[in-house]
């Protein structure tokens, strides 16, 4: 599998993010390796977080939760996804899948052979990080879902077909107009179709640069990105050769009831239904994308019953970037419980 790896100036003298870089090679499912970025700060006996960004973001956006969570006697942990941050990134669309996603962060799990894991997931964070407590329950203690899911064919079988021909026909928007997308507010919008759709779109055909620092800004968060932290969310990806994986993600959310991944994730599901350790749902005031999605959680997992559940307020969907020591104090009490 062909791959590039971001310089390394690319990250030098990023606004705080002064963590020294840890690194380890996996199988890349192809016979060869592929190494991934992570970062381990705080005691090295400490009880074990870990961070899961999703897209299009890598692991500064956890720069404000790593150091209160260290000087709380944490050992926390946070990588960059395949694709993402300081982690290798194969070049080719087609490398990237649901299904490598979770083998590739299943082995690095493995090899670094934690136990004790409270996980704090957002985004595709959540999507591989559920995947990974369905997989190990027995290596994780605690679960906080901030703004992300588990989806197993969101559409219904029997609107599936129209959907998808309805999805062929939707315009590329510009990245501008994508939170009104989301929110259902775009003008040239068709009724009923999911802003997600929107998102899905733009990454698979728009002509347009993604530049993951505009994206995160544009998705409903409290406050603008500095032009400081643009530059630092987008300097894994110095041109669009190495955007591959930003690219591909949100076509590998299993929407359609027919897409791959669905069986799989209907049967992390059923782990999850008998999972009783803490499960918290911490989902912010102001997200466009998964508003709601934490009822099934509340409903389904054994885990919710007793948990102080909240709403991050005010924030978008990147609440680790609007307010991350409400982020820190969720995953503070969840120990507690």
């Amino acid at each position: 599998m062909n791959s590039k790896r971001t310089p390394e100036e690319r990250f030098e003298q990023l606004e705080d993010y002064p963590f020294a870089p840890n690194y380890l090679s996996v199988d890349d499912t192809e016979g060869g390796e592929l190494r991934i970025h992570y970062l381990d700060e705080g005691p090295a006996d400490g009880d074990v977080v870990l961070l899961l960004h999703g897209q299009p973001a890598w692991s500064y956006l956890y720069r404000h939760m790593i150091p209160p969570l260290a000087a709380a006697g944490l050992r926390v942990i946070a990588p960059d996804l395949v694709g993402f941050g300081r982690s290798d990134k194969p070049t080719q669309i087609e490398n990237y899948t649901y299904a490598r996603h979770v083998a590739w962060m299943s082995d690095w799990l493995t090899q670094l052979d934690l136990t004790g894991v409270t996980v704090f997931c957002q985004d595709w964070g959540s999507l591989i990080g559920l995947r990974l407590v369905a997989a190990f329950p027995e290596r994780f203690a605690g679960v906080v879902l901030a703004n992300g899911g588990l989806p197993a064919g969101m559409v219904p079988e029997a609107f599936s077909a129209p959907a998808k021909e309805a999805y062929k026909t939707l315009p590329v928007v510009k990245a501008a107009e994508l939170d009104a997308c989301f929110r259902g507010a775009y003008a040239g919008g068709a009724p009923g179709i999911p802003g997600f759709l929107y998102w899905r779109k733009f990454c698979a055909e728009s002509p347009e640069i993604l530049r993951p620092g505009d994206a995160i800004d544009l998705v409903g968060n409290a406050a603008s990105l500095t032009d400081d932290e643009k530059k630092a969310f987008n300097a894994p990806f110095p041109d669009e050769s190495y955007l591959a994986g930003a690219r591909r993600f949100s076509s590998l959310v299993p929407v359609f009831h027919d897409e791959p991944e669905v069986v799989e994730n209907k049967a992390a599901w059923e782990v999850l239904k008998q999972f009783d350790k803490p499960f918290m749902c911490a989902f912010s005031d102001n997200d466009p994308v998964t508003a709601g999605g934490e009822k099934r959680f509340l409903e389904l997992v054994p885990g919710c019953q007793g948990v102080a559940h909240r709403t991050i307020s005010p924030a978008g969907h990147f609440l680790q970037q609007d307010q991350p020591q409400q982020c820190v104090q969720a995953i503070l009490d969840i120990k507690k419980r």
